[in-house]
């Protein structure tokens, strides 16, 4: 088993901790938290051991999970890499590509692995349909979420955005050509809601829109390719797929049959796959254990995780221009 240990007991600290725990790949050795008062209450409350030395705990470690407030996170996957150990952090990766390189190299020169929670890529509903994707050519997302403070001290770019960023640099593979969006403060000093248009070299075009301020939930992807369009609900854990194939001659009673207009005609049909239920978060935390074990491609390694902060800084900075 590989001794895991945390940085950061906040909201999302204490599920990492809970998970860490619960799982049979990782044993938790600890955690640190800046705030010695909470540290002592959460290792009242749970029996996780604090550390409040935080070298201590990374010498005592095999892998670091980093789940600090994102503009700790380069100081930290430093201190955790200069040791010689791998790093879990979660996103954004850092608060600038640069940093985010630093991370890069360091991992590099340690012979460490690195991996960011980009948690979307293990939802069961995605990674479900991950094998259906072939060169989509438009992709329209939308994650809405009702207002809470926590988080609003970043853009919601970063706050909810990079989940779909990331999915999608995931899927399409062609270079970033150019990015437009505009956004709009309304509660909080950084955009609350947001649309972004990323147009690859490849033709492809992605149209993504987030906010922190609605009325209701809404995590949603499609995707829409050469004879098929994919629906992704990341909230529900749904998928739908609907695929055209040339018509038979003879159709059934039942084959939905569309005619275009140069007269060719293609039978509709539904090609869902079976969506496995799963914890995530855990996914993520596990994999990473497999990548170093096995000495292989972390799922989200943090070259994955600096494209995704890079598209969603320059999202920001057109806000900028405007």
């Amino acid at each position: 088993m590989l001794k895991a240990g945390v940085l950061g007991a906040g909201h999302l600290g204490k599920i990492h901790l809970r998970l860490l725990e619960q799982s049979e790949r990782y044993e938790l050795i600890g955690f640190y938290d800046a705030n010695p008062e909470y540290a002592a209450s959460i290792e009242a409350e749970f029996g996780y051991k604090y550390f409040s030395d935080i070298d201590a705990l990374i010498a005592a470690c095999d892998m670091i999970d980093v789940v600090t407030p994102t503009s700790y996170h380069h100081e930290s996957g430093m201190k955790v890499l200069e040791a010689g150990k791998h790093l879990f952090v979660e996103k954004p990766i850092t608060v600038t590509v640069e940093e985010a390189n630093d991370l890069i190299a360091l991992s590099r020169k340690r012979n460490v692995k690195g991996q960011v929670g980009q948690v979307e890529r293990f939802n069961p509903a995605f990674r479900s349909v991950v094998d259906r994707f072939d060169n989509p050519m438009f992709i329209e997302t939308h994650r809405l979420a009702e207002f809470n403070p926590r988080g609003t001290d970043v853009s919601v770019v970063l706050d909810l955005m990079i989940h779909d960023i990331d999915a999608i640099l995931s899927v399409v593979k062609s270079p970033v050509k150019s990015v437009s969006a505009s956004g709009v403060s309304v509660i909080s000093k950084t955009p609350d809601i947001a649309n972004a248009r990323i147009e690859f070299e490849n033709g492809c075009v992605a149209n993504l829109t987030a906010s922190r301020i609605s009325l209701k939930k809404m995590r949603k992807a499609r995707f829409f390719q050469r004879d098929a369009y994919i629906s992704v609900d990341f909230l529900t854990k749904a998928v739908e797929v609907v695929r055209m194939k040339d018509a038979p001659e003879v159709p059934g009673d039942f084959d939905m049959i569309l005619k275009n207009a140069e007269g060719e005609k293609k039978q509709i049909y539904f090609d869902n796959p079976d969506v496995a239920d799963n914890n995530a978060i855990l996914d993520e935390l596990e994999t990473f254990a497999d990548a170093i074990e096995n000495d292989t491609r972390p799922v989200v390694n943090l070259e994955d995780g600096t494209a995704a902060l890079d598209v969603a800084l320059k999202i920001i900075k057109e806000f900028k221009s405007l």
